[in-house]
């Protein structure tokens, strides 16, 4: 049980991180091509479609295990130090909001349509 705690963990932290280079990439004192990278690594880790897909064995899961928290060290590390604090405090801010479950289920009908 102690696994599953610390996969919901990593899980949950990788998440935030994602959101982390999301804000940093929109900053404007993000340097440009930091910012392209920080872009293409969050919509690659909050996209639905995978570019190896999971039906290959092992190598399928590799996008999800190696590239998305390598891409994200990346950006961290290449970014500057203050736009990733100020990054970092708009993502806590923003985990502090309440969340709206009915945002969901109407962002599926609009993309269906």
């Amino acid at each position: 049980m102690a696994f599953s705690g610390s996969l919901r963990h990593w899980a949950r932290q990788v998440g935030q991180h994602t959101l982390t280079v999301w804000f940093a990439a929109r900053d404007p004192r993000a340097p440009i091509l930091v910012s392209v990278l920080a872009l293409l690594v969050a919509a690659y880790a909050l996209s639905p479609i995978d570019l190896i897909p999971g039906l290959i064995p092992v190598i399928g899961y590799l996008g999800d295990l190696l590239i998305v928290p390598l891409g994200l060290a990346l950006v961290v590390r290449l970014m500057p130090p203050g736009v990733i604090e100020a990054s970092r405090e708009k993502t806590a801010r923003s985990a502090s909001r309440p969340m709206s479950y009915a945002a969901g289920p109407v962002a599926a009908v609009v993309v269906a349509f």
